[in-house]
């Protein structure tokens, strides 16, 4: 049986997933506080887009306890949307923003969690298999940017408004989801300026490879970006992950971006991503800082 990109891609991550050199542990600022006001998720709903044709997917939406309907939100954005609004496992997004927003370590921020598409009318059983997640996510080009601005956003807004300020627009993922963020930003930065990639697949899935050399001999954009990574990540047909992410920081301190790049110990997992979350949102969120220089 001949498996296709995505497929492999797929089980190059189920494979790797098991093969953690460390497992850090949640911090409290990933469990519920005592006296901190829960916001509430929305879903999951099930969406068609126009972008993607013929695909079905679900996403779930995030508000925060303190959210006034007569200001317009900002917004974080969170591929493979099933995995970080779990309460439950490695990231807990809901938890984090409910004490992290509470303590005005980030603003009032609706989480927008959203599913890669699959094609057809139903759902499939297993979301990492979704038969569209790679070609969506893999893919350096405006489009999945053009379904977030253009269908889902819109969607979200109707029910509760998002702001258009791109420096109050955050968008994050692992995996190729990780890449996804990273390419939106970079094609969009008039929406879209911080971006949190969680193992991110900076390899040749769909081209990725290019991203340092890109970022070295383009013009800069105004983002910020949070990488972070494992020496233990995936080797495989498709590049090195580790190696791939190292060449992302050093092309982003090369052309003088504002960056952070955790590098641990950790195999293509949630794990470390997890552990670090309410740090990385700390991080990404906190003020603006001078413009850095570029290297000569």
């Amino acid at each position: 049986m001949k498996l296709s990109i995505g497929v492999l891609a797929v089980l190059a991550v189920l494979r790797g997933a098991g093969k953690a050199a460390d497992d850090p542990a949640l911090g409290p600022d990933s469990m519920p506080q005592p006296g901190v006001p829960r916001g509430h998720v929305e879903g999951p709903f099930v969406f068609k887009s126009e972008t993607f044709k013929d695909t079905v997917r679900q996403y779930w939406i995030y508000v925060p306890a303190q959210y006034d309907p007569r200001a317009k939100a900002a917004v974080m954005v969170f591929q493979d949307g099933h995995k970080y609004v779990n309460a439950e496992q490695e990231f807990r997004v809901p938890v984090v923003f409910d004490n992290l927003i509470h303590k005005r370590e980030m603003p009032v921020t609706i989480g927008v969690f959203v599913n890669p598409g699959h094609a057809g009318t139903e759902l499939p059983a297993d979301p990492w298999r979704a038969s569209n997640r790679s070609y969506e996510y893999d893919s350096l080009s405006e489009e999945y940017a053009r379904f977030l601005i253009d269908e889902l956003l819109p969607e979200v807004s109707r029910k509760y408004p998002l702001t258009d300020d791109p420096e109050r627009r955050a968008i994050g993922g692992a995996s190729s989801g990780g890449i996804c963020a990273f390419t939106v930003a970079w094609e969009r930065p008039d929406l879209f300026r911080k971006v949190m990639s969680h193992i991110g697949s900076f390899t040749n899935i769909r081209g990725g490879h290019v991203y340092p050399s890109l970022i070295r001999q383009s013009a800069h954009r105004p983002i910020r970006v949070y990488l972070q990574d494992g020496s233990n990540d995936l080797d495989n047909q498709f590049g090195n992950w580790p190696l791939a992410n190292q060449e992302m920081a050093k092309a982003l301190e090369y052309a003088g971006y504002d960056f952070h790049f955790e590098y641990g110990h950790g195999a293509h997992s949630h794990k470390h991503g997890g552990a670090i979350l309410p740090d990385a949102l700390r991080w990404l969120w906190r003020p603006p800082e001078p413009p850095v220089t570029p290297v000569k």
